[in-house]
């Protein structure tokens, strides 16, 4: 399985992310345009998921329910809007999204975990001295 990264441009927590993209699908389906279709787009559709960067931290997952087309010749990431908390782990910032392998993918949140509560910049370092 193969997934995208994405900064989470623009938010000031993750619940921000997780408004902006309620707000987003009751105007219509939740997407995000890119210029060019990710050349291993099949492995990622329906399979895959956007993880969010926020503070240099992999904090969350949309999976990507598909690809179709934008106005001005553009790429629809097809999104669905229930935003999944994940393990935070160390991510660097990128323009763009980038490809992320399965195996490097960091978990999901039982909901009430309490790594979830964690600052980004805290959760960051604890997982750089690979504590969490």
């Amino acid at each position: 399985m193969l997934h995208l990264t994405k900064v989470a441009f623009g938010v000031t927590s993750v619940d921000h992310l997780a408004e902006r993209l309620r707000a987003r699908a009751e105007a219509g389906p939740v997407s995000l345009t890119t210029r060019y279709l990710p050349k291993r787009h099949e492995e990622v559709a329906g399979r895959g998921s956007l993880f969010w960067i926020h503070k240099h931290m992999l904090v969350a997952r949309s999976p990507i329910l598909g690809f179709g087309e934008a106005e001005g010749g553009r790429v629809a990431i097809l999104l669905d809007p229930a935003l999944r908390l994940v393990a935070a782990r160390h991510k660097r910032a990128h323009q763009g999204w980038r490809y992320l392998e399965a195996d490097e993918a960091p978990g999901d949140l039982a909901e009430g975990e309490v790594l979830d509560a964690l600052p980004p910049a805290l959760a960051g370092k604890l997982a750089a001295l690979a504590l969490i």
